[in-house]
Parts: structure tokens; C-alpha cells; sequence
């Protein structure tokens, strides 16, 4: 699993064999969620709803980025890390 962050006892990844539409995968304990890049939503899974939020926060200071990192995924090329949410 390509991690790109880690905060708060949540990782965030990539996956180089993904597909459109451009997300990320969040996971935190036993719980694992994808979110949507372009409209910050939740789209596959579930997370406790104080996490939920933690994650779009950190997403929406970060989006950015995390369309140079599925540009990345889609050349297979290296992911870059991303700063924590602070």
C-alpha cells in the first residue's frame, strides 16, 4: 500500500492498479473508506463520522496534491508524501 500520509492514526494511500474515477483510500483501525479527489466525498466503505471529517479536512487542504499523486499512479511513477493534517 503506497502510503502518502499519516495522521491521527489514519493512513492515506494510493494504489497503482486503480482505476478513474481520481481518489484515495483512507483506512483507520479496522475501518477503510475511498474518497473521492474531485468532489471530497466519501465513495466506497465506511469510518467513524469524527474520522470521516478529519480526512476530508486534511483533503480539502490538500487536494492539489493529491491530483499530482493520481497523475503519478496513472504513469506508475513515485508518490510523493503529503504534510500530516496539524
Amino acid at each position: 500500500m503506497p502510503e502518502i500520509s499519516r495522521f491521527l492514526g489514519i493512513v492515506i494511500a494510493m494504489y497503482f492498479k486503480e482505476h478513474a474515477p481520481p481518489h484515495f483510500h483512507a483506512k483507520y483501525g479496522g475501518h477503510r473508506a475511498a474518497f473521492s479527489i474531485h468532489d471530497l466525498r466519501l465513495v466506497e466503505g465506511s469510518l467513524p463520522p469524527r474520522i470521516v471529517a478529519l480526512v476530508l479536512e486534511w483533503a480539502f487542504q490538500h487536494r492539489e496534491e493529491l491530483m499530482e499523486n493520481w497523475k503519478r499512479v496513472e504513469r506508475r511513477e513515485e508518490l510523493q508524501r503529503i504534510e500530516p493534517l496539524v
